[in-house]
Parts: C-alpha cells; structure tokens; sequence
C-alpha cells in the first residue's frame, strides 16, 4: 500500500473504534483533501486486500482482522506511560501476599480498560526439597511436597493397596536423601535406574507420586479472570447470542485461555491476538492483549484483556504493559529471603 491507502486504513480503523458506525466515504472526505470518487477507489483498493469490508446493512466500510492486524502492527500510536492515568496505580497491587496480588491485577486490568481482565498465576514450583507420604485410607495416601522457598503443597494419591507406615516412611526417606534440590521432572529420569533396588509396591507409590508432581494443578486455581460481565456491555458481542455463548463457554472452560496464555508467556513485551487473524483467539470480533510478568527478572505467568476487536489499543496496551510490571514488582518484592 501507498502512504494515501496506509493514511486512509488508520483514519477509518480509528473512527470506527471511536463511534462503532460503518465509514463512508463521505466521512473520510471532509478528513483528507480527496475527493469522494477518489476514496471510494482506495477504499475498493483496501478490500480488494481484504482489510475492510462492507455490512450488508450500510454501504460503509469496517475493519477486517487482517486490517486490525496491519493497523496494530504498522500504524498504531501507543500513547505514552508518562502522560497516562496510571501513575497512582502501584498502590492498588498488595505485595504482601501473592494470591491476592494476581487476583488483584486481574481485577486492575477490567476496571482500567472497561474490559475482562485475566491473569495466568505463577506455575507452582515442581522442585522439591523435602516430601512425605501419610495413610489417609486404604486406598488414599496424602503427598505433602515442601518447595525450596517454602511453600506447601499437597496431592491426593489413590493406590491400589494399603500400605504400612514404614513403607511409607522409607519411600518419603529414598526421594528426600536422593533427590532433594531436583524438579519431579528429574526425579522421574533417575528413578528408571533407582526403582530396581526398592520392592515393586513401594516403586509403585513413588511414580504415582512423581506424576501428581508434575501434573498442573487445578485450572480454576491457574486462570484468575476478572471483569467477564462488562463484555456484556459491547453491543457487537451481546446482539450476537452465539458469540456470547462460545464467549461465556470461553470463560467457564478456561483450557483455550491457559494455552494462549502459556504461549504469550513464552514471547517478549505486549502480545496483541485478533479474532479470525490468530488461531489461537477462537472468536471474531474478540482481541486479546497480553503481556508477560515475571519474579526477578524470570518469567512465571502472564496476563492480559479480553475485548472487542474494536477497541482502542493504543488505551489498553499501555495498561496491560504497566500492570505486567506493578505484578512483577509485587511478587519481585514479596520473594522470600534465600
């Protein structure tokens, strides 16, 4: 595209943001120094490369993902931190407690942007300095994991036999002298050569408990989402009682959410995700904005809001940036003393 078709694109991305209305042509030519035949031409151009398109209800044009993604991408103004409302905002994060700090910028994100904001927690660490298995029934055994930095953690075991205290006693005293220091990860490398020399039934105990280890824990307890209720306020997703559907089955289920979220946590800075441009959104007319937070420097989570694609990015990118810092920062500084 020229500079005319670029300037043009951004001018109508934008007051389509601003009001929700269609663009005609009329309206771009009291802003450009162009005659109407002349915008028509560049707008039949610009759909011609599928960035606009026409409702069937007006003869203007709206946006396409793939003009939000161009839009986004190389024309966007991202306004500045310095000179935006957000300069109260590090006293809204508590950072004596972790919990509350996620749940508290998830609930930050929905308020500053109008939007739903959600937050994926911190991985729970999978090393291990200390473990302990305790008979809870015959046929249920509490794992009781001590993290490094002291955090505690405990997983349900359903065996298939009952085992004697000094059974488990021994197990819990082979992972803590062999393995202590080391992720589940690890520990299930090592045990392939290590189990040989322990009895079949105790060898049983210990992978079970190296998988409930490893594996994640409660995704309820993983997603943090706050704000969902105000997309009902977004005419283009509430006239639409399908979108809303697969919008609230979006929010309920949370998996969809976990994958975006852990695949924005592996990227540097602000992630923007439109509908109907990336696989990973699976609805139209919905963007997501994400960025990723971190505790000391190495990332544990990220987060992010849910909105209409026709939002006003340059707004909310810059929220979504400072609250991924004041959530670092938290969590930074609630680290316990090594």
């Amino acid at each position: 595209m020229d500079d005319r078709a670029k300037a043009l694109l951004k001018a109508l991305i934008e007051r389509y943001i601003a009001d929700g209305q269609p663009v005609g042509s009329r309206t771009l030519s009291k802003m450009f120094d162009l005659s109407p035949a002349t915008i028509r031409n560049v707008m039949a151009d610009l759909e011609d490369l599928g960035l606009i398109h026409s409702p069937h209800t007006s003869s203007g044009r709206v946006p396409t993902p793939q003009g939000y993604r161009l839009f986004v991408d190389r024309l966007l103004a991202v306004q500045s931190l310095q000179s935006s409302p957000l300069d109260h905002l590090p006293s809204k994060l508590p950072v004596s407690d972790p919990s509350r700090a996620v749940t508290a910028a998830a609930t930050l994100l929905s308020n500053m942007s109008q939007f739903a904001g959600v937050v994926l927690a911190p991985k729970r660490s999978q090393i291990f300095r200390q473990i302990e298995f305790i008979r809870l029934s015959e046929s249920r055994v509490l794992l009781i994991i001590v993290t490094p930095d002291g955090d505690v953690q405990n997983r349900i075991l359903f065996v298939k036999r009952d085992y004697l205290e000094h059974e488990l006693i021994e197990a819990s005293n082979f992972f803590n002298q062999h393995f202590s220091g080391k992720s589940f990860g690890e520990v299930r490398a090592a045990l392939k050569q290590e189990l040989s020399s322990l009895q079949v039934d105790i060898s049983k105990l210990m992978q079970a408990a190296v998988e409930a280890g490893t594996s994640d824990p409660d995704v309820d307890e993983t997603v943090v989402i706050a704000g969902e209720r105000r997309l009902l306020d977004i005419s283009e997703i509430a006239s639409d009682m399908d979108r809303l559907r697969r919008m609230f089955a979006l929010f309920e289920k949370k998996t969809d959410l976990l994958q975006l979220l852990d695949v924005s946590s592996q990227a540097h800075g602000v992630q923007i995700y439109i509908g109907g441009d990336s696989e990973l959104v699976p609805l139209e007319d919905v963007s997501v904005i994400t960025a990723p937070y971190g505790v000391d420097g190495k990332v544990v989570g990220t987060l992010g809001v849910i909105g209409p694609s026709r939002m006003a990015y340059e707004r909310v990118i810059p929220i979504v940036d400072i609250t991924a810092r004041l959530l670092s920062n938290a969590l930074s500084h609630n680290k316990p003393a090594s």
